[in-house]
Formats: C-alpha cells, sequence, structure tokens
C-alpha cells in the first residue's frame, strides 16, 4: 500500500474504463490521485468511492482554460504533480454506436463528431502536457503517460476519427520525449494490447467477442511502475499492458 507513498498523480478521464482503472491502482498503491471528468459532480462522486487518497477536479480537455484551471487546482491541493496520465477520450460509439457491426465509411462521419474525438484525446493531450510539463520542469522533474492503442486500431476499417486520434496521440507524445530528451521529465507511452472491457465498446457486442476483451485492470501494473522509482529515467518507450511482464523482464 505504501509503494507510491508521496507520489502525487493526474489521471484525465478517470471515471470509467482504463483511466478508472489505473487511478484505483495507483491510489491502492499509495499515490494520491486526482481524477478528472467533465462533470464535476461525477468526479466527485468516483473520488469519494476511491477513498481518501483521490480527490474528483473538474476539467474539460479539450478546452484551454478548462485545463488550466483543472492544473492549477489539482497542483494546489496536492502540493504538485509527479505523475499525469494523459487518458482523456472518446471512442467510436459517439460517431457511430454500431461499429462493430457495420463500419461506417469516413465521409459519413459528421464532421462535429471527428472533431469532438480529435479534440478529446489529441489536443487534450496537448493542452494538459503543455499546462503541467513547465510546472513540472521547475519542481525538479514528472513523468507523463500518454494512453494509446494498438497499431491495428488505428488503421482499421470503419474507425474514422477514433484511429486516426490514436496515430496522432503516439506521435505528439513521441514528439513531446525528444523535447524533453535532456529534461527532467520523462514521456511514455502505454496501450492494453487489445480491446478492453469498457463504456466504448458497443451493447450489442456478442457474448462471445465480450468474452475475449482484456479487463481494464490489465493497466494497473505497468501504470503502479511507471510511477514508482523503478522506472526512474525510463523515456520514450512503449508499453503494451498485455505483454508487461515480458517487456519488464526483458529490460
Amino acid at each position: 500500500m505504501s509503494e507510491l507513498g508521496g507520489t502525487r498523480a493526474l489521471v484525465t478521464g478517470a471515471t470509467s474504463g482504463l483511466g478508472l482503472a489505473m487511478a484505483r491502482a495507483l491510489v491502492d498503491a499509495g499515490a494520491r490521485v486526482a481524477i478528472t471528468s467533465r462533470d464535476a459532480e461525477r468526479a466527485g462522486h468516483v473520488a469519494a468511492d476511491l477513498g481518501p487518497g483521490a480527490l474528483g477536479v473538474a476539467l474539460d480537455a479539450r478546452d484551454e482554460r478548462a485545463v488550466a484551471a483543472g492544473v492549477a487546482e489539482v497542483w494546489e491541493r496536492l502540493g504538485g504533480i509527479d505523475l499525469l496520465v494523459n487518458n482523456a477520450g472518446i471512442g467510436m460509439r459517439t460517431v457511430n454506436p454500431r461499429f462493430l457491426s457495420y463500419p461506417q465509411p469516413f465521409w459519413d462521419v459528421s464532421p462535429d463528431g471527428f472533431r469532438d474525438v480529435l479534440e478529446t484525446k489529441l489536443t487534450g493531450c496537448f493542452l494538459t502536457a503543455r499546462a503541467v510539463v513547465p510546472l513540472m520542469l521547475e519542481q525538479g522533474g514528472g513523468r507523463i503517460v500518454t494512453i494509446s492503442m494498438s497499431e491495428a486500431t488505428m488503421v482499421r476499417r470503419g474507425f474514422v476519427p477514433y484511429g486516426p486520434s490514436g496515430a496522432a496521440v503516439e506521435a505528439l507524445s513521441r514528439v513531446m520525449a525528444a523535447d524533453l530528451a535532456d529534461r527532467t521529465v520523462t514521456v511514455n507511452l502505454l496501450l492494453p494490447g487489445g480491446a478492453t472491457d469498457t463504456g466504448m465498446v458497443p451493447d450489442d457486442t456478442p457474448t462471445e467477442a465480450r468474452e475475449r476483451l482484456l479487463d481494464p485492470a490489465i493497466m494497473g501494473p505497468p501504470i503502479v511502475w511507471l510511477a514508482s522509482p523503478a522506472a526512474a529515467g525510463v523515456h520514450d518507450e512503449r508499453i503494451i499492458a498485455a505483454g508487461f511482464e515480458q517487456w519488464l523482464a526483458a529490460r
């Protein structure tokens, strides 16, 4: 329970799915964790369920002023941020509720739907990291983990705009890592390694397909490790949660 004692983390989009699983793992490991949502009440309720190590903060990752205000609040309440998990995102259900059974061609995707997915994932990662990194550098260091997806998902038929948002986020994260290569802030990528059983999966997903989905808790061990002293200096890595133990053993 004390592995991450003293660690202060901010996990965006952490009221459900992968974000919630990672926030829970960090809290269970002893970290103090700020979880965000566009809805302040929802963030507060989820944080209360996670226990005294968590706090809920309203933060709309698409909005520069909301990000600045949310980061400032977290910084003040936690006394700093050691780990930023850039996780906020929305999935294909928002543009095509039947995306698994009916791959919608890109020309049928609404411009507003396209923008919402890209702005939440890509712009959100940029804005949040942009707000946090100068503070981390001033305090002497920190860590950023960007949540991505499998490369097959990035180019899958019918996966506009979700797939391209993942590809763009990976490129952004690699550039961030390059920009910070000689600094005290590390940047790494983390992805599940397969489809996960979250609210992004359509309700009509067949039982046999749902049984093959990964448990979101698979993200717990790698995110705790990335926040731990053992990961000091680890930089510009792409870690697949489903193969984390093998990856770690091969280091």
